[in-house]
């Protein structure tokens, strides 16, 4: 299902372009999302980055120029939360648990500890032709209502299979629709045609680019995560290397020291990821956004395990990303 088509079935009966027939794009939506291409900072070259904004047809544009719904994209800020409970209709999202929630002390101390103990991890001691990446996000984008208080999106599950040259394949798997608060469920299941289904995706051959492994130079690093533009700027760049790359130990170990000379980040111990992995986390605040980063890594291999954003008023989850699995392989699917 594209972005079209989903936007279409969550509107249901209130799409006033329901009956409206738009031919096809000559390219498809998704082979011009796969060539958009930005800048790897740690290469200088020509990337792609997939990303899941939503292309809306003159039909379904008509409806968000009616002001009936508003679209937005991962990096806008949009509310949401960790923990879930979930129901036929659709999951609803909480705040993840801290340990230390009130006066978290600063992360610092406890990041530099981790990086000096962190063990191997399963995927030190394989090689393979492809980095392969099981991932999880939600917020990319989310609809809202019309006057911005009730927000869904789906869950995105995809599977990657990429080589150091760029090429391989991927799959995405549509999840059933999230929410961040039970208002916006029962908003949104009033005007839903029914509960989603699982959509499974064809594979998808990915374009050459070359990619170059992360370095494990403290110096090096801090430009890549650009720490010289705070502690939030560093945790999207973090997430961001984890999700495309498979990290060694050595360079997950220096990640954990840049980190913990970046001012802002807080201590809030041990936590459980939305897979429901143990693991421990930190968070920045970044007050003139009202959002907060959150990160979530293994407290024995170091690797990131989840990165989410939040809004501060109210508390509650504007979009995450899980990193369900990492290794070498030389086999696709």
């Amino acid at each position: 299902m594209d972005g079209a088509e989903r936007t279409r079935t969550l509107l249901g009966p209130a799409d006033p372009a329901r009956t409206i027939v738009v031919a096809p794009p000559p390219v498809p939506a998704r082979d011009l999302i796969e060539r958009a291409g930005t800048t790897d900072p740690a290469t200088g070259h020509r990337r792609v980055r997939p990303t899941r904004r939503l292309l809306l047809t003159a039909g379904t544009l008509a409806v968000a120029a009616g002001a009936v719904a508003v679209l937005r994209p991962f990096d806008q800020r949009t509310p949401d939360g960790p923990g879930e409970s979930g129901s036929a209709v659709g999951t609803l999202l909480v705040p993840v648990a801290y340990q230390f929630d009130a006066d978290p002390p600063a992360a610092g101390p406890q990041l530099r500890t981790l990086a000096s103990k962190i063990k191997d991890t399963e995927y030190d001691h394989r090689t393979g032709r492809y980095m392969y990446h099981q991932k999880r996000v939600w917020g990319d984008p989310v609809m809202s209502s019309a006057d911005g208080r009730h927000h869904v999106a789906f869950a995105d599950e995809s599977k990657v299979w990429q080589a150091v040259d760029g090429t391989g394949s991927q799959s995405n798997t549509q999840l059933e629709p999230q929410y961040p608060d039970q208002e916006s469920r029962d908003y949104w299941q009033r005007r839903m045609a029914g509960p989603a289904v699982a959509d499974t995706a064809a594979m998808i051959p990915l374009p050459p680019m070359e990619l170059t492994p992360p370095p494990a130079d403290p110096s090096r690093l801090r430009e890549l995560l650009k720490v010289e533009l705070g502690a939030g700027a560093a945790s999207k760049e973090v997430s961001t290397l984890y999700a495309r790359y498979v990290v060694p130990r050595a360079t997950r170990a220096a990640i954990l020291e840049v980190l913990a000379d970046v001012p802002g980040f807080r201590w809030r111990g041990r936590v459980t990821d939305r897979a429901g992995r143990a693991g421990v986390a930190v968070t920045a605040d970044e007050r003139e956004h009202d959002q907060q980063s959150l990160l979530i890594f293994d407290p024995r291999t170091g690797e990131l395990l989840a990165h989410e954003l939040l809004t501060l008023a109210p508390v509650r989850i504007s979009a995450y990303q899980l990193i369900l699995d990492t290794t070498w392989t030389d086999r696709i699917g």
